[in-house]
């Protein structure tokens, strides 16, 4: 169980051998970092399911290897299935075959051994010695496409680290000519972004190299696909593994919790919910602030032990508007009708009210 989705194994990977298993998308969302939320989405997991689905095959008609098999199909008797692909409890289906939005994805699985750690510091030689050739490699690679006001690209860089022709950054987004790339851990408890060197070194066998070529042909595809939709891909992430010698991406791709999209100049991702926490939780997410700061000082992986402030559940309307979000966004990304949702305008609308 993930903060988000739940994850099952039907079969284990092994060192020589991927796995089968699925993820379980649920309507909870995190924001922060937190975990858990008090409240579920109705519907945000089938619509990141779906999304999903529709850009690992998008991804897969491109060359770009992937884990997907497919969406569980669990009431279909008589659907064509991928290479007969069968789970305990129902087909497994390409998206066009499914009857409805899924909420379960099929997935091969790889190795994912334990990463020790005294505090802060973590023993990913013991990760490496462990995995082998079949292993998830322990990074996000990030991608960007602009720079909005508040990204963590401004606090910890300046504009000449990539190339642009400003002395510092402008009191204005800033949309790139090409795309930023950039590494951060996955695995610790307060994930940290990298220098090249440190990220090749927690990379193992697989070269940064070659995860941001499969990075940047990820953002591509992601972006081609939003432009049709008259969306604005504005950044995103992948996570990967490694299996004899090839890299593939795993996770989800290009959904509004991995990715962040815009319409007109307003959010349609996760970072409407961010936001609105800041606005009408300040006190929550200054804690939150406050004690991942604490637990770096102190070498204490837990930050959360520290945090001495709970999140208050959402109003009944900014629930609605945060569905209707995902569902009209997915309905607008895939040029397709799949969720009885408002027009994308109206929802937006909405969020603009929030």
């Amino acid at each position: 169980m993930t903060s988000v989705k739940e994850f099952r194994i039907d079969e284990a990977a092994t060192d020589d051998e991927l796995g089968r298993g699925a993820f379980v998308f649920t309507d909870a969302y995190s924001v922060f970092d937190w975990g858990q939320m008090p409240d579920s989405i109705p519907e945000k997991g089938t619509s990141l399911c779906t999304m999903g689905a529709f850009n690992f095959e998008r991804l897969e008609s491109e060359g770009v290897p992937t884990h997907y098999r497919g969406v569980v199909e669990h009431s279909s008797t008589d659907r064509r299935t991928r290479s007969d692909d069968v789970v305990e409890n129902g087909d497994i289906v390409p998206l066009e075959d499914a009857s409805s939005p899924p909420r379960e994805m099929a997935i091969d699985l790889t190795q994912v051994p334990d990463l020790p750690h005294e505090g802060r510091e973590y023993d990913y030689d013991h990760y490496h010695d462990a995995a082998g050739e079949n292993y998830l490699i322990p990074l996000e690679v990030v991608f960007r496409n602009r720079v909005p006001i508040g990204s963590s690209l401004r606090r910890r860089t300046e504009p000449e680290d990539h190339g642009l022709a400003f002395e510092s950054w402008p009191e204005e987004v800033v949309d790139l000519e090409e795309p930023i790339v950039e590494f951060s851990t996955k695995y610790e408890e307060g994930d940290r972004y990298l220098d090249r060197a440190e990220a090749d070194a927690i990379a193992g066998t697989a070269s940064i190299e070659d995860l941001e070529s499969v990075a940047l042909e990820v953002n591509r595809i992601i972006t081609e696909q939003a432009d049709s939709a008259g969306l604005v891909h504005e950044d995103g992430k992948i996570e990967c593994l490694f299996y004899q010698g090839e890299i593939r991406v795993a996770d989800v791709v290009g959904t509004f919790d991995e990715n962040r999209f815009s319409h007109g100049g307003t959010q349609l991702s996760k970072e409407v919910l961010r936001q609105y926490h800041k606005r009408t939780q300040p006190e929550w997410v200054q804690a939150v602030k406050a004690a991942k700061a604490e637990a770096k000082q102190k070498d204490i992986a837990d930050w959360k032990s520290l945090c001495d402030v709970q999140p208050e559940p959402l109003e009944d309307d900014v629930i609605e508007t945060a569905r209707d979000l995902y569902c009209a966004g997915a309905n607008a990304y895939m040029n397709q009708e799949l969720f009885d949702a408002p027009p994308l305008s109206s929802a937006i609308g909405a969020v603009q009210r929030l």
